[in-house]
């Protein structure tokens, strides 16, 4: 297992009488790429600023491979940060950017000139050096800033929503590509996004934060079909979220009807939310369904029709690859290891 190589320790942030980071705790491992993920607000961008030391926490630690980094200044971290606003220096050429913190450390001119070819072609932007930055695009400046961090050669890159800026294409193939280099150069990545499907194609891990507060870390997997609360369930993709009653192990209550689930160890009728994703549910003849449903609406998303079904009070949110009249009625089938049972969440507040 890897090594960790940050560790915020009870890191504590408020401005005036709105606490932005309430106790975080978190870790992070050696060469892998984390994301902290959340809604604008959350603390994430926040828990980036105090990593690099742009801002001060008001307590905790702030651990660099087991020593105490919390009162150094950022130019002393072995870290270096992308911005969403690339901060590139317009007048300079491509060159003079990417060799700007090498001149500050007074590097032999030949030893300059090499380092920026091999950062030149790791990102793609060979016989690019004597371009104006004003005559590239954004993909483009965005990799010139990053070859600007990476020549640095840090221990850690910290990313504020560096893809934020680019149109829908641009932005799909700057995260393969963000992959590819962190894979390539083997450093670990912090990256910092609210885009979910970003925060799912690109990380090893992903903490979910809202309100200052860790909701859930893991892989994107687990993230995905293990939320931890409704929260997580709501932010990571789309989900029906239900109110349920848990009648017994393996048994719950949802829509007036009792259903198997593969979830234990709750109270006995103890109050749950109830988390299905709309891939999940089955379609099936109205009368073999375990719940009766009619289609309220029905749009085209490319790869799939996405529906919404109403049922016994509630409406579905369904995805299927089948395309099925409005007002039909259907049946839907739900299968006990898609049903995801989870305590009721509690607000941060």
């Amino acid at each position: 297992m890897s090594e960790n190589i940050i560790q915020l320790n009870n890191i504590n942030k408020s401005y005036g009488e709105q606490q932005v980071l309430n106790n975080l705790s978190l870790n992070i491992k050696k060469n892998e790429f984390l994301t902290l993920l959340g809604p604008s607000g959350c603390g994430k961008t926040t828990t980036l600023k105090i990593i690099a030391g742009f801002e001060n926490s008001d307590s905790g630690e702030v651990m660099f491979k087991n020593e105490d980094i919390s009162a150094l200044p950022p130019y002393k971290r072995q870290v270096n940060t992308v911005f969403q606003k690339y901060a590139l220096f317009p007048h300079m050429n491509v060159f003079e950017n990417i060799a700007f913190g090498l001149k500050l450390k007074k590097m032999p001119k030949d030893k300059i000139k090499q380092s920026i070819e091999q950062m030149l072609c790791l990102v793609a932007l060979k016989g690019f050096e004597k371009r104006s930055i004003d005559s590239l695009s954004g993909g483009q400046q965005q990799r010139v800033a990053i070859a600007r961090a990476l020549v640095n050669k840090p221990e850690v890159l910290l990313l504020d929503e560096p893809l934020g800026a680019l149109d829908l294409k641009l932005r799909k193939e700057m995260q393969l590509e963000l992959k590819k280099i962190q894979k390539e150069i083997g450093i670990t990545f912090v990256f910092v996004t609210h885009d979910q499907e970003e925060a799912l194609t690109m990380s090893d891990t992903i903490i979910v934060m809202n309100k200052g507060v860790i909701q859930q870390m893991g892989a994107p997997e687990d993230i995905y079909n293990e939320p931890a609360n409704a929260f997580v369930a709501d932010f990571i993709g789309e989900s029906n979220i239900l109110d349920g009653i848990m009648i017994n192990d393996f048994k719950v209550e949802f829509c007036n009807k009792e259903f198997e689930c593969v979830d234990k160890n709750f109270e006995k009728m103890e109050n749950i939310d109830v988390v299905i994703r709309p891939e999940d549910i089955k379609i099936v003849k109205a009368e073999d369904g375990m719940l009766k449903g009619k289609v309220e609406s029905v749009m085209f998303k490319g790869v799939h029709y996405e529906m919404q079904v109403s049922s016994n009070d509630f409406t579905f949110i369904l995805h299927n690859t089948k395309y099925v009249e409005v007002n039909n009625e259907i049946g839907l089938d739900i299968y006990p290891e898609d049903i995801h049972i989870m305590k009721k969440s509690i607000d941060n507040e």
